[in-house]
């Protein structure tokens, strides 16, 4: 059964079953990566986490999870460069292998900034598994993710996790939101 097409949405580009594909996929990367080390997956919020929950299933590893909300967003359609922290990790970093759950990679200027703060931590590693990337021309992330689900196009994008003012994070799939509803 596949879910009906919201109407702000312009076009689906990934379906219910290219996700949990994609998932699937970056899960067993992941798993043999990491076999024996018992990763602690870091979760941004709020976008992330229902990749997160899909990539935990996926993954054969033991390992531990826990969440950072942080905010980039100053007018909710482009980045204004300034990262705060709004909830800390409760888990200490120190000697364990972290790897930061991402819903989209645009600039990477966010993630630059916890990759930073979080080295200062110690951990024995740290390492990204963005589920997109959205292809940007002529710009390339401020960091190269180990794991990658997908690449997007610049387009706004939702569903599967990913908002416009908090709306359509539930939609099983992830679509084009249609130029109207967000200008």
């Amino acid at each position: 059964m596949s879910a009906q097409l919201h109407p702000d949405i312009e076009t689906v580009i990934l379906s219910e079953q290219d996700i949990k594909d994609i998932v699937t996929r970056m899960g067993a990367q992941i798993s043999a990566d990491y076999k024996d080390k018992n990763p602690l997956i870091v979760t941004v919020l709020r976008g992330a986490f229902i990749f997160t929950a899909d990539l935990l299933r996926a993954l054969s590893v033991p390992c531990a999870v826990d969440f950072m909300a942080v905010s980039s967003y100053g007018d909710g359609v482009k980045s204004s460069g300034v990262v705060r922290i709004l909830k800390d990790l409760d888990t200490k970093v120190e000697g364990r292998h972290v790897i930061i759950a991402e819903d989209i990679l645009d600039s990477g200027l966010t993630l630059s900034y916890l990759i930073k703060m979080l080295s200062a931590r110690h951990p024995a590693s740290i390492e990204v598994a963005a589920f997109a990337v959205k292809d940007i021309p002529g710009k390339t992330p401020a960091i190269k993710p180990a794991y990658v689900g997908t690449h997007v196009p610049n387009e706004f994008i939702v569903g599967y996790g990913l908002d416009y003012a908090e709306r359509y994070r539930n939609l099983p799939y992830v679509g084009v939101l249609k130029p109207e509803v967000y200008s």
